[in-house]
């Protein structure tokens, strides 16, 4: 599938709503350091218990199925994994757990497969595939039961025509394990919250393979509730409440081309002003493609004569602005899906800011990178609204409750020989980030260039989740890169 200037564009454009990408959910492998780190006992021979008998199944690379079901949405990532357990219950994960302890696999978690650094994935150890756990069930007072595996746009085809809405990302292929795990924001959260935040319970199997409920342990609830994937253990089954939602939603575009710096942070200051005066019921993003900027604002709720100024005000930066009627929520998310077949890049976070100044000195030196290399794609979203809600903040780890805005750096290709110097160049804009002080970011936009991961991450709640660590999995059988350490 050959992607276009304009179908990276749509690709991009609302991605980052999502894990994205554990997206869309968590680069792995790449290294020989990484791959020790994963595994170290790993080996091409496993020696079973006999007097274990497994009824999950357990792929290998002889079988069939093992090629396709290894692969993630990230063209970039190609890890093999000893084993895949493709489990179908909350039994399955158990044993697929005891048996990596058996063997001292290292295991990772593959709901949707989005994530951006392959912690879905390993070299030489176990994958927990949770692909066929994805099944919605409508429980009482407007709950829902939801297997990991359902990717969104499962979810929305499910719940949307009982006119029901769980707050969450607009990437159609990522699985809701994952971007729960990390938060989890999009088009409805400044009206409602993140996703995480809808969480009531859960399911989960730790690191012994022994199956536990939330409603016995609130702290393991506060940490599933934006504490990473992967981190030490597998949710199996979550329950969330939901929303009533909207019937309809309006977009609007404005685009300027051919654009240099100076007039990209001209606009963007802005957009700032524009973006500070929203209504919770929308949403924003500032997408630099190259030269091209594209500006996206939904809404879901009234349109009234303040707003239209604010968008008539915006447009006078920009060289085209168009408005889209009124549609069908369920019609109108389907835009936003993105790409169903994987591709080739390497995104991360680029931050998470509280107003313009954050970035002022040095946004325009990014900019003029991001419009000398095609491939590159800087997007900036709004966060705020019910996301810095105290009571939601209370009850949850996500740490960045404070933040307005979020920012995604992305690099697509399709010629592999563009691959290291589109990384390279990536690699210089983060480091401007972080050499002026932006060291904010978001899990579920995870780089393994982050070296202070665990604070930028997860704020001051690491020390907490390391205690949650050593409750449920400490002998570290649930493992990656980035994964919370005790020590």
């Amino acid at each position: 599938m050959k992607h276009t200037r304009k179908s990276f564009i749509r690709l991009s454009a609302l991605a980052g709503t999502g894990f994205l990408l554990d997206a869309c959910g968590v680069g792995g492998g790449g290294n020989k350091r990484e791959r020790v780190e994963e595994n170290e006992d790993s080996s091409d021979t496993i020696e079973e218990r006999k007097e274990f008998t497994y009824s999950v199944k357990l792929i290998r690379k002889e079988d069939g199925e093992y090629e396709e079901l290894r692969k993630g949405f990230n063209k970039r990532i190609n890890n093999f994994p000893l084993v895949i357990a493709l489990c179908t219950s909350t039994k399955d994960v158990s044993e697929a757990i005891q048996y990596a302890k058996i063997n001292k696999l290292a295991v990772a978690i593959k709901s949707g497969g989005h994530s951006m650094e392959g912690f879905s994935s390993n070299n030489g150890g176990l994958v927990i595939n949770l692909s066929k756990m994805n099944s919605v069930e409508f429980l009482e007072d407007n709950k829902i039961k939801v297997g990991p595996g359902c990717t969104l746009s499962n979810l929305y085809d499910q719940i949307l025509p009982r006119k029901r809405l769980l707050p969450a990302g607009s990437c159609g292929t990522v699985g809701i394990g994952g971007l729960t795990m990390g938060g989890g924001y999009g088009l409805f959260s400044r009206k409602f919250g993140l996703t995480c935040d809808h969480l009531l319970e859960a399911t989960f199997v730790d690191g012994n393979g022994k199956i536990h409920s939330t409603k016995d342990d609130p702290e393991l609830l506060w940490a599933l509730r934006g504490g990473g994937a992967g981190n030490f253990g597998v949710t199996t089954e979550l329950i969330f409440r939901t929303q009533e939602a909207p019937p309809k939603m309006t977009s609007h575009h404005f685009k300027a081309r051919k654009l240099n710096a100076i007039r990209v942070k001209n606009i963007l200051k802005n957009w700032f002003v524009f973006a500070e005066q929203l209504p919770q019921t929308c949403f924003s993003a500032f997408v630099l493609n190259g030269s091209t900027l594209n500006i996206l604002v939904t809404n879901f709720g009234d349109h009234s004569i303040i707003f239209q100024k604010s968008l008539t005000t915006l447009a006078a930066f920009t060289d085209e602005f168009r408005s889209v009627t009124p549609i069908e929520i369920s019609k109108k998310l389907k835009n936003y899906y993105g790409s169903l077949l994987p591709v080739y890049f390497k995104n991360s976070s680029a931050g998470l800011y509280k107003n313009f100044v954050d970035i002022s000195g040095i946004i325009e030196s990014v900019f003029e990178k991001i419009i000398q290399n095609p491939g590159l794609i800087y997007q900036l979203n709004t966060l705020g609204g019910e996301i810095s809600n105290r009571e939601f903040e209370k009850g949850s780890c996500y740490p960045h409750r404070a933040y307005n805005y979020i920012s995604e750096l992305q690099a697509y290709w399709e010629d592999p020989a563009r691959e290291e110097k589109l990384k390279m160049i990536s690699v210089e804009i983060l480091d401007i980030f972080k050499n002026n002080g932006i060291n904010t970011q978001y899990i579920n936009y995870c780089s393994t260039e982050f070296t202070d991961w665990e604070h930028a991450y997860y704020g001051n709640n690491y020390a907490r989740l390391q205690q949650v660590k050593k409750k449920y999995d400490a002998n570290n059988i649930v493992r990656h890169t980035q994964s919370i350490r005790m020590k």
